[in-house]
């Protein structure tokens, strides 16, 4: 008996026995950790907590925020805000989860600075602009003031380069078509977007009126043949590589009478008479002494128009690309990535888009963010050597 009293513990029994202390051990330091919480923490850090981000305008004070969590600390406490947060929505009356009845959330609130560029606000000049139009059986047509301005100057949006910054310039084509897209174009994206429109639209003056009010400058966009034409259907007063010459001229003073305001022209379809000199003198040298400017989406394979605008003295560029020839989103930001790279290297690039819904909305996200990434927006205008000059509107 004596001998199986002394004899040493089964590992089972000392295990037992380590665990027991361990439990004991921790649950001391346990419960020091949380009476000290109780003592000395803050009651409110354990509450709800909502963290917001807040994009601000670089030119103007944060907007007011919308949120439907109740909250206190100095904020009203009835006051439904509703931030609008790309994927998150609330049903009326709901709570972001965590923030109860009676429960009280933290609210962190972040102002972080938009990246979107600084637009200017101020409204270009009303067209038609005092001695740069003359009035004609075609309408107002547009003309070189006494003084030697010309309508690419005074309608030209102004702009102030930033030394060695690469400019990125962006047109929107086929507005006025469509009331809800020209709307978006001239409300959601930047002024300095210039905007394209075409001349068959109803009410196209008030539409570039509309756009300029928005600090837009504008293009007017000429038809010109081709390929399948008609079959590809380009109105009545299409450019034509089997109209004569003053036939032809005909179309393109009947075309530009139909509005004012607008600093230059660009091409809408014309593939086959791009390739015809014969038939583009005529127009480019009545556009070069209308003192316009010519702006191409660059499509036309084969094209004698950069060489014949050269022989007029017209002022002709061509567009780097064509962004949006495939219209998903996808393709239209690789494109747009494409044009990032030809800013660099070149120190500007021209985008043509049209006015898709999926366009306008890629071109609005990207523009955004162009100045954080070390690119400046600029009027198509400017990467056609065009200076704005001073101007007032006709009485």
């Amino acid at each position: 008996m004596a001998s199986s009293r002394h004899a040493e513990p089964s590992a089972l029994r000392t295990g037992i026995s380590q665990l027991a202390l361990a439990v004991l051990a921790f649950g001391m330091l346990g419960g020091g950790a949380v009476g000290g919480v109780m003592l000395f923490g803050d009651s409110d850090a354990g509450g709800p907590r909502v963290e917001l981000a807040l994009f601000t305008d670089q030119n103007g004070p944060p907007p007011l925020l919308k949120t439907r969590t109740r909250m206190t600390n100095g904020l009203d406490a009835e006051a439904e805000l509703e931030p609008s947060l790309p994927g998150v929505e609330y049903e009326d009356g709901a709570l972001p989860e965590g923030a109860g009845d009676g429960e009280a959330a933290n609210i962190t609130i972040t102002e972080i600075e938009s990246n979107a560029p600084v637009a200017a606000a101020s409204p270009l000049v009303k067209a038609p602009i005092a001695g740069f139009f003359e009035r004609t059986p075609a309408g107002d047509l547009p003309k070189i003031s006494a003084d030697g301005r010309t309508p690419a100057e005074a309608y030209a949006r102004p702009f102030a380069a930033q030394a060695g910054t690469p400019k990125v310039s962006l047109i929107v084509g086929g507005l006025g078509l469509n009331q809800k897209h020209t709307l978006d174009a001239i409300n959601e994206l930047p002024p300095e977007v210039t905007l394209s429109f075409v001349p068959y639209a109803n009410d196209l003056q008030t539409w570039i009126n509309r756009a300029r009010a928005a600090g837009h400058e504008v293009l007017l966009e000429l038809p010109m043949e081709a390929y399948d034409y008609p079959n590809v259907d380009t109105g009545p007063h299409t450019l034509l590589t089997s109209a004569k010459p003053e036939e032809n001229v005909r179309r393109l003073s009947l075309l530009m009478g139909k509005a004012s305001g607008y600093f230059g022209v660009t091409n809408y379809q014309g593939a086959k008479f791009a390739t015809d000199a014969r038939a583009a003198a005529p127009v480019l040298k009545a556009l070069k002494q209308r003192g316009l400017v010519f702006m191409h989406d660059g499509a036309a394979a084969r094209s004698v128009l950069p060489q014949t605008a050269q022989e007029a003295g017209l002022n002709f560029s061509i567009a780097d690309r064509i962004v949006d020839a495939e219209p998903s989103a996808d393709s239209i930001d690789r494109e747009l990535l494409q044009l990032e790279a030809l800013a660099i290297q070149n120190g500007k690039a021209v985008g043509v888009g049209y006015a898709y819904p999926v366009t306008i909305e890629q071109f609005r996200i990207w523009t955004s963010g162009l100045k954080a990434k070390g690119y400046q927006l600029a009027p198509a205008s400017t990467a056609a050597g065009v200076t704005a000059r001073g101007t007032r509107p006709a009485p």
